[in-house]
């Protein structure tokens, strides 16, 4: 097979690249099962134990962006290191809406990939698809999360107070949203690249 020439590709930046899911993912998405914390975080719950069998068929339903309702990819250094997903999600053609869910792997957190990540799909959601807004929540104490989407641009709107039982208390859903001209205002650097 041919090298690949990615110079003029929409999906990466200058240190990331979205990619679909490939059958050896499994293995990643098993790993990072363990890491309870970061999946507490994510899922806002403890999960069962990960089991090999659950993570394939994650990946098998996931791969190619065969499932309808959710956009999965693997985000990877332009090296090809596997870093983490990210899926675009809650997808309302109607409304134009939408939302993104993100992790990245233990290992590479706070360099900046999760952010990098989210600005390539928030633009494809944006000025590919025609969707509006862009709507999340983050649980109470993911400061991590917060912060970037701070970072993107995104306005907190509200709270949804006292949410989510996880850890023996109820937590607060801490609301973000963005639109669509907040985006382009924002990242005007991101527009006619790829």
């Amino acid at each position: 097979m041919r090298e690949v020439n990615y110079e003029n590709y929409f999906w990466q930046d200058e240190e990331v690249r979205l990619r679909a899911i490939q059958t050896e993912d499994w293995e990643g998405h098993y790993y990072n099962r363990f890491d309870t914390p970061g999946r507490r975080l994510l899922e806002c719950a403890v999960e069962l134990p990960p089991t090999v069998a659950e993570a394939k068929s994650f990946v098998e339903q996931n791969i190619d962006f065969s499932n309808p309702g959710r956009m999965m990819f693997t985000i990877e250094t332009l090296q090809g290191v596997n870093v983490g997903g990210i899926n675009l999600n809650h997808i309302d053609e109607r409304n134009g809406t939408f939302s993104i869910g993100i992790q990245i792997d233990r290992d590479f957190r706070g360099k900046g990939y999760g952010t990098r990540a989210m600005r390539i799909l928030l633009r494809y959601a944006f000025l590919e698809r025609r969707l509006h807004k862009f709507n999340d929540s983050v649980l109470e104490g993911n400061e991590a999360s917060a912060a970037m989407m701070r970072k993107l641009g995104c306005v907190q709107e509200g709270i949804r107070r006292s949410v989510i039982y996880t850890n023996g208390k109820y937590h607060d859903f801490i609301l973000f949203g963005m639109t669509k001209d907040e985006f382009i205002e924002k990242h005007k650097d991101l527009l006619f690249q790829g």
